[in-house]
């Protein structure tokens, strides 16, 4: 069965649940609105819709951002009218460029809170191109519109707090014990160095950022909620910290001899095997086993660098299992870490900002030539879609599925507008008109595959409908609306088209500057925090080259090696800051000039024969280590000078394969 026929005619009951709330949510919203004599009932009804999510902290959450938006807009609409109501061709300049800037901010912002810029981008266009032509009376529809928009959030708000609640933190410990699982497993198959180990780093790296996004929304669902989304910090930093380690085992593996590797091969089979079947006591007995073979006075330095990691990933595993306890018991430990940080693009921003002003300013300057009486009409709506989408690298796909929701709203919105509602009255037959068609739209909005269509499809039938307490009905001006949603939506899409990131290319060179501007700070930066914060963006930027990777050719796809082998340094310099912290020895400032040598290496970039420049300021600074009384600490510092130089090396290496030595 196609999914649109599976989704309208065999829901399941989570479907059902979500379309009977947000009808019954819009509903509520539209009586009161019409009960009040609110100017656009409409909006309350739609402003539900919007909102509705199936989550209860979800709607809360989207809710307040909606409120803030709105609330900001609303002052800038006013704003825009006072200063330019007497030049028009200004007025709309302002706004574009208002608009640019809101969904730029959306773009850099990269959280749930980015809703409320999308909101104070186009509320501004909702309330002041209607009232371009008496721009005295936009004070009182800036108050009206905010009115109705906040009515439509408090109903949507309630309803889905009361009816079939579905908390965000209740789903965080299933979403929590998956990214565990997977995250154990990602580093058992990093040990061996299975095929699939890009595939594995990309799908946990996803389930990791995924499983953090969701902890914004379970903020706003009690103390249990709060607990667990502080919880979830902490698994997310030992989640990263396992990959971590797990890459740096497999790269001091790859350093031992052919006799040393066969010596060392029965404990890596078995950490392998107890990360693929994790036990918190047979991890725990391993470890102790692994720490014990790592001190045996008969094995080499290489083999105790790679025993020892292979306890530190030991004790990793079993934080880990520990910080998914605290996610499933909502019990956060007292020293909760920093949220990820997600990596920031200033011209991708840019870039996205100027779609939404140069379809704007298509639409404004059809409107100023053609001088068309609905073109305020689709000069917003074209406003909607770039704050919507225009941060999107998919929003032409997505503006197309808008189009077509758009053009499935049109005769369902004829047949109960022009033909229905005409010969019926009354608040019950208004709700049986639209309850039917706007309840199969629901349905469609809860399934994910449909869901921008079917949100399109419920926003555009109530427009088109617009539901007044004294409604009028004129065809020809339905059409005129309709027209003008068209070509206002076709508008925002061919912006899209012409302002598309076609270069792959030049995105993944922006990204290896931005992961070698990080490895820089990471060598100055204060070590608290700093996991979640190189985690955090390095994951962001992996999951960004992935996407492009299949859009490549395979010389360059070397960007997504510099990726990783940006991940390696970044662990690696971590790692040797840490051990240096725990050592606490008297270096007598070798540890800073080390790592000042190190800052300026990478400042400079890997090239082409540049491998050997960590060489002179590694071999000095492993002698000062050397001299230190012996220490597990001070042994693993040295093996990440060590992996430090070797990355390095092998980093520069892959320019000259890629690029050639000149």
């Amino acid at each position: 069965m196609p999914i649109t026929l599976q989704a309208l005619l065999a829901p399941n009951k989570l479907a059902v649940q979500f379309a009977i709330k947000t009808l019954l949510g819009g509903g509520l919203a539209l009586w009161l609105a019409l009960r009040w004599g609110l100017e656009q009932p409409a909006w309350a009804l739609m402003t539900a819709f919007i909102v509705a999510q199936p989550l209860s902290g979800m709607v809360l959450q989207k809710g307040l951002a909606r409120l803030f938006g709105t609330l900001v807009g609303t002052a800038m609409s006013v704003l825009f009218m006072g200063l330019f109501a007497q030049t028009p061709w200004l007025f709309l300049l302002a706004l574009a460029l208002w608009l640019a800037l809101c969904t730029a901010g959306s773009t850099m912002l990269r959280s749930a809170w980015a809703y409320s810029f999308v909101l104070a981008g186009y509320t501004v266009a909702i309330i002041a191109l209607p009232a371009i032509n008496h721009p005295l009376a936009v004070f009182d529809q800036a108050v009206a519109r905010c009115t109705e928009i906040c009515l439509g959030i408090v109903c949507a708000t309630v309803t889905s707090a009361l009816l079939w609640p579905m908390r965000v933190e209740q789903q965080l410990g299933g979403q929590a014990r998956q990214a565990w699982l997977s995250g154990l497993q990602a580093a058992s198959a990093t040990l061996t160095g299975e095929a699939q180990a890009r595939k594995g780093l990309l799908e946990i790296l996803g389930r990791i950022v995924a499983v953090d996004a969701q902890r914004e929304h379970a903020w706003f669902e009690g103390r249990l909620g709060r607990e667990r989304a502080r919880a979830i910090r902490g698994l997310s930093q030992k989640l990263l910290i396992l990959l971590r380690i797990a890459r740096s085992v497999r790269r001091q593996w790859q350093q031992l001899d052919e006799a040393q590797a066969l010596h060392l091969q029965p404990w890596l089979d078995e950490v392998h095997d107890a990360l693929a079947v994790p036990d918190q006591a047979g991890l725990s007995r391993l470890r102790q086993r692994v720490w014990d073979a790592a001190h045996d006075d008969s094995i080499s330095s290489a083999e105790h660098y790679c025993l020892a990691r292979l306890t530190l990933l030991l004790d990793n595993a079993m934080a880990a299992t520990l910080a998914l306890s605290a996610v499933e018991e909502g019990k956060a430990p007292a020293d909760v870490p920093d949220s990820l940080a997600a990596h920031r693009d200033l011209p991708l921003a840019l870039l996205f900002g100027s779609r939404s002003a140069l379809a704007f300013l298509a639409m404004a300057g059809f409107w100023l030539a053609t001088a068309w009486t609905a073109a305020p009409g689709g000069l917003v709506l074209t406003c909607v879609v770039c704050s919507l989408f225009a941060s999107r690298e998919n929003g032409a796909q997505i503006g197309m599925s808008f189009l077509r929701g758009i053009l499935l709203a049109i005769p369902v919105a004829f047949v109960v507008g022009q033909i229905l509602l005409p010969q019926w009255s009354g608040f019950p037959m208004l709700c049986m008109s639209m309850g039917v068609p706007l309840f199969f739209g629901a349905l469609g909005m809860a399934n994910p595959r449909i869901g921008a269509t079917a949100t399109s499809y419920c926003l555009h039938f109530i427009v088109l409908v617009a539901p007044l307490n004294a409604m009028s009905f004129e065809v020809a001006s339905f059409l005129n609306s309709a027209q003008a949603m068209l070509i206002g939506v076709g508008a925002a899409v061919l912006a899209f088209k012409l302002l598309v990131l076609r270069n792959p290319a030049w995105h993944g060179r922006r990204l290896r500057a931005a992961t070698q501007n990080d490895l820089v700070r990471l060598t100055r930066r204060e070590l608290r925090g700093a996991d979640t914060w190189f985690g955090g963006r390095m994951a962001d930027r992996l999951l960004q080259l992935a996407r492009h990777y299949s859009a490549l050719t395979e010389q360059e796809r070397g960007r997504w090696d510099d990726g990783v082998h940006g991940l390696d340094i970044g662990d690696e310099l971590l790692h040797l800051r840490h051990c240096l912290a725990v050592a606490r020895a008297p270096l007598a400032g070798a540890d800073r000039e080390y790592l000042q040598q190190l800052e300026a290496v990478l400042a400079r970039g890997p090239a082409p024969r540049r491998g050997q420049r960590l060489d002179a300021a590694s071999a000095a600074f492993i002698e000062v280590l050397q001299r230190q009384p012996p220490s597990d600490p001070i042994r693993l510092a040295v093996g990440a000078v060590l992996q430090l130089q070797r990355s390095w090396d092998k980093w520069c290496r892959r320019q000259e394969e890629i690029h050639g030595v000149a």
